[in-house]
């Protein structure tokens, strides 16, 4: 499916789902919407299914929860063995997160959080093993995800705007 198989229901529930996905129900998006929460409930299973609702996961402080260092480590991978140490990458203890790149020599992007500067090292030297070479390291203040308002309907009639 491609976001022109999307129609304005299906983007209405995906924006919903971004903003909030513990606290909205399939009730609360087809008051917003006029549809039953029926078909909003087939809807999201279908996207889903589709594979363009992935998962769903929780946003964590990680500085509150214990980690001090919230750290982006830039690599570089050589282009045939990029998807596999990507792969490889996320299975690091301490790794929360892996963007490849797909363009430019620094073209893995791996985030990870650790309590002291002994984890970082370590996870640097894993991800070394792996075959990734490390380009800079960047100490992360904060982190906001964000629905893509591209999916809020402005033509929601009564549509307040969060």
């Amino acid at each position: 499916m491609t976001l022109q198989g999307l129609d304005e229901l299906d983007r209405r529930i995906i924006y919903e789902l971004q903003r909030d996905a513990r606290h909205v129900s399939s009730r609360d998006i087809a008051a917003d919407v006029s549809a039953s929460p029926s078909t909003v409930r087939k809807r999201i299973q279908r996207l889903e299914d589709e594979g363009i609702v992935r998962r769903y996961g929780a946003d964590v402080d990680y500085g509150r929860a214990g980690y001090q260092l919230f750290v982006q480590i830039v690599c570089t991978a050589p282009i045939p063995e990029r998807d596999r140490l990507c792969e490889e990458a996320s299975g690091v203890d301490g790794v929360v997160g892996v963007r490849e790149l797909a363009t430019g020599e620094r073209n893995v992007v791996v985030t990870v959080v650790g309590e002291d500067g002994d984890d970082l090292t370590r996870i640097a030297r894993e991800l070394s093993a792996l075959g990734l070479t490390i380009a800079e390291e960047q100490l992360i203040r904060n982190d906001a995800s964000l629905p893509y308002a591209g999916f809020d309907s402005p033509t929601t009639p009564d549509r307040v705007r969060r």
